[in-house]
């Protein structure tokens, strides 16, 4: 059964606004980086102390001094966002998997569905109360075959997914977590480019507006208010994205960003063709200094000169 929403005219601008922002934008370099804010900011929206200079110590495999529950959330996000390819976002299976590797050493049956009823509770109130254990299930059985057969677009179905998921709140712990990273991988599969836009980042420096649209599709027993909120928050991400895209790069930008490519061999027109706003003096100046920093060697001479990367 299809999840109720609307597609409003203000999600269909929006939605219209995304997907021209997609047209024809080069991947940057900006995995590492945007790795770390998503990692920083998911799990501080869960209550992680951590800060984004010591996830970036784990993420470069040294030692730091915190919460022993805050150093194994990050380190488990490390192991997931680093091997994203590894699930299927359209698979139960990969699904529960996910959870597992998220949740490992934090609670007990990381992996499996709740065996318990929940309710989310807010000064003595109670803000959420999920569905019956015995539905959940079923109705995410539902919400992975609306993934699987739906024809509405992934930025769509990613919203209604993340909405959905929090909804039905199949795990004891880390429900949170799952539903941003589910919607990223949903969204990676059909743009790659998401995987450089850490939308958590904007979810974490304003949580009240998140937390207020998902009350809101909860009262109205729609997912609509909760996806206008998202597209909203993706097209900010995108937008910033463009930003950096669009910046004047110096040197050293220029020379991580070729590197990036993974161009094994390649002369001075390739590197032009990529940066095609700098002078042949400029460019050769970027080329002898990669040489020095040994990102990549020279062969040849003059016009017959070619570099290959290291």
């Amino acid at each position: 059964m299809k999840p109720p929403y609307e597609i409003t005219s203000s999600i269909s601008e929006k939605r219209g606004e995304v997907n021209a922002n997609l047209l024809d934008r080069p991947s940057p370099k900006l995995r590492k980086q945007n790795r770390i804010k998503t990692i920083h900011s998911s799990l501080k929206i869960e209550g992680n102390t951590l800060t984004e200079k010591q996830i970036t110590t784990l993420l470069e495999n040294k030692k730091v001094i915190g919460p022993k529950k805050d150093i194994l959330e990050v380190l488990n996000a490390i192991k997931i966002y680093e091997n994203l390819e590894g699930y299927n976002p359209s698979n139960k299976n990969s699904f529960l998997k996910a959870h597992k590797d998220l949740m490992k050493g934090l609670i007990k049956n990381a992996g499996k569905y709740r065996n318990q009823s929940v309710g989310i509770i807010k000064v003595s109130k109670v803000e959420h109360l999920a569905p019956p254990l015995d539905n959940v299930p079923y109705l995410m059985k539902d919400l992975f075959q609306y993934l699987q057969k739906s024809d509405e677009i992934a930025l769509i179905k990613s919203c209604v997914f993340h909405y959905e998921m929090e909804f039905i709140h199949p795990f004891i712990d880390g429900n949170g977590r799952m539903g941003r990273l589910w919607q990223t991988l949903i969204l990676i599969e059909k743009h790659p480019i998401f995987e450089f836009l850490p939308f958590e980042n904007l979810i974490s420096n304003d949580q009240e507006k998140y937390y207020k649209a998902l009350a809101e599709s909860d009262k109205s027993g729609t997912s609509t208010k909760f996806i206008e909120y998202m597209l909203k928050v993706i097209e900010i991400s995108i937008s910033e994205l463009l930003d950096f895209n669009n910046r004047t790069m110096n040197e050293k930008d220029r020379l991580e960003y070729y590197v990036s490519l993974n161009q094994i061999e390649f002369n001075r027109k390739d590197y032009m063709d990529i940066f095609k706003d700098i002078s042949s003096a400029t460019a050769s100046r970027d080329l002898r200094k990669g040489v020095e920093l040994g990102l990549f060697e020279k062969r040849g001479e003059k016009n017959k000169t070619t570099y290959r990367l290291k």
